[in-house]
């Protein structure tokens, strides 16, 4: 936990740190983590929602619709192939008992909590030494973002005009700002000369 009135910002992961990050939790046998991990970084939602995410909406196939909890608007979530094959992998190491319920339940049968999952991101960045200082599961959907904007190239403008409207942003300068490219940007300016 971070200290009472302290300013923390979540940072996105590099994608391979993120995705070496997903497999390891598997290989370590923390198949509930691992499958979190990749629902945050492939799917770009808030952790809210993952939160409320059932095996049904998972195993549907390359995609899945979700009322957002925070804005109320639906979404259309597309599936990643790749990822497919994972959620597979997870589910048949899981064995819930029914495809209704809940994926994020802990070892006591609850569901978890923003704050526990906070708290065990905390230890997940000592344990397996992530290059990063504030690791959140808010870092999650910012690596989404951040992995967007870079695979867009020269249509990163556009990116940013796409996740503006995906996170509901007033704007894609706040989306910028979002996924900390303004000092970012700014620093890389004097690499271009």
């Amino acid at each position: 936990m971070s200290v009472k009135g302290s300013y923390t910002t979540a940072e996105p992961l590099e994608w391979n740190e993120a995705n070496n990050l997903m497999t390891r939790l598997y290989n370590d046998g923390n198949f509930t983590l691992s499958l979190l991990v990749g629902c945050g970084i492939y799917f770009g939602l808030r952790i809210s929602d993952i939160l409320r995410l059932t095996w049904n909406e998972l195993l549907a196939g390359d995609t899945f619709i979700i009322h957002e909890k925070k804005t109320g608007k639906r979404r259309i979530i597309k599936v990643n192939r790749g990822f497919q094959e994972h959620i597979q992998r997870c589910y048949a190491k899981m064995r819930p008992k029914h495809t209704a319920d809940l994926v994020f339940i802990s070892k006591y049968g609850k569901p978890y909590t923003t704050n526990r999952l906070n708290v065990m991101f905390k230890g997940m960045r000592v344990k397996y030494r992530l290059n990063i200082t504030h690791f959140s599961t808010h870092t999650l959907r910012k690596t989404f973002a951040t992995r967007i904007y870079k695979m867009a190239g020269d249509k990163s403008e556009d990116a940013l005009i796409r996740l503006s409207q995906m996170f509901s942003h007033s704007s894609p300068s706040i989306t910028r700002a979002y996924i900390g490219l303004t000092p970012r940007v700014m620093m890389d300016t004097y690499d271009l000369l």
